[in-house]
């Protein structure tokens, strides 16, 4: 199965990044991507937090079809017009307390419809003395993981599990989700993503025997800060298949069955974990 991570450095513009995220997601649908998955916070990095509450919108109905909001068509209309997956990165999605949202992964089949959402569960707070960050401000926490099944053209169903960003810090979530295809998009700061990113996204991947695919910010953003990004794809090994360092683009790789199902049976660790 070819996946797809984009890339972005997310400006204080909505109309600019979904013109951006929109012209990526036809990138990956003609390089025949069958699953294309955004960064965290691709429709706005705002000058402050709570610049995202402007843009809340509603949650998709239980039709799975988007009830309003720029960021949802955009992510529909790609999924269907491409026929494929699309991962959305992030959208802040309303709560009943105007002052809060949730950051939420929405999963669109090739129908164009809804079929999972995942509210993040472990908000970031860092304080250096030139950097603060405290998503629970503003952010609204989720609850428990979050995983759905993948039915791939060559006929294989991936379990696909989902999580944002600082979850990535939280090994028992990524546990939890028993999954075969680990998502993580993400804006890491560059003060913790040169030291940290990778080795965790690594380890993920070891420890769980998946593959992992990390879509990231990555550059100097409008409002001054700037992420991380190397976005990429590991396998169940923790070897690094494909990954962009900086900027707006596509890291492009294949997911294999037949390679996962190798490393799981000629390391068996999954099956011999043991609870105290």
């Amino acid at each position: 199965m070819k996946v797809a991570a984009l890339q972005m450095v997310s400006a204080p513009d909505l109309a600019e990044n979904l013109a951006t995220a929109a012209g990526l997601l036809a990138q990956a649908a003609d390089a025949g991507a069958e699953l294309a998955v955004l960064p965290e916070y691709f429709g706005l990095l705002g000058h402050q937090d709570t610049d995202k509450l402007a843009l809340a919108e509603p949650a998709p109905g239980p039709d799975g079809l988007p009830t309003g909001g720029p960021m949802q068509r955009l992510l529909s209309d790609a999924a269907r017009q491409g026929q494929m997956w699309v991962v959305g990165g992030t959208v802040p999605i309303a709560t009943p307390d105007p002052q809060q949202v949730f950051n939420t992964t929405l999963v669109f089949a090739p129908t164009g419809r809804c079929v999972a959402r995942y509210d993040k569960v472990h908000l970031f707070n860092f304080q250096t003395d030139t950097e603060r960050y405290d998503e629970a401000a503003v952010l609204r926490a989720g609850h428990g993981p979050v995983a759905f099944e993948l039915p791939s053209r060559d006929g294989h169903r991936w379990r696909v599990g989902l999580s944002i960003c600082y979850d990535l810090r939280f090994p028992e979530l990524y546990r939890a989700l028993a999954a075969e295809l680990l998502l993580v998009p993400s804006a890491f700061t560059w003060t913790t993503g040169q030291k940290h990113w990778e080795v965790l996204l690594r380890a993920r991947a070891i420890e769980n025997q998946a593959y992992v695919l990390a879509a990231a910010q990555g550059g100097r953003h409008g409002n001054g800060r700037r992420t991380w990004g190397q976005s990429l794809l590991a396998d169940p090994w923790g070897e690094l298949l494909a990954q962009r360092p900086e900027g707006t683009g596509l890291v492009l790789g294949e997911c294999h069955a037949e390679r996962l199902a190798t490393v799981r049976r000629q390391l068996p660790a999954l099956t011999h974990r043991r609870v105290p």
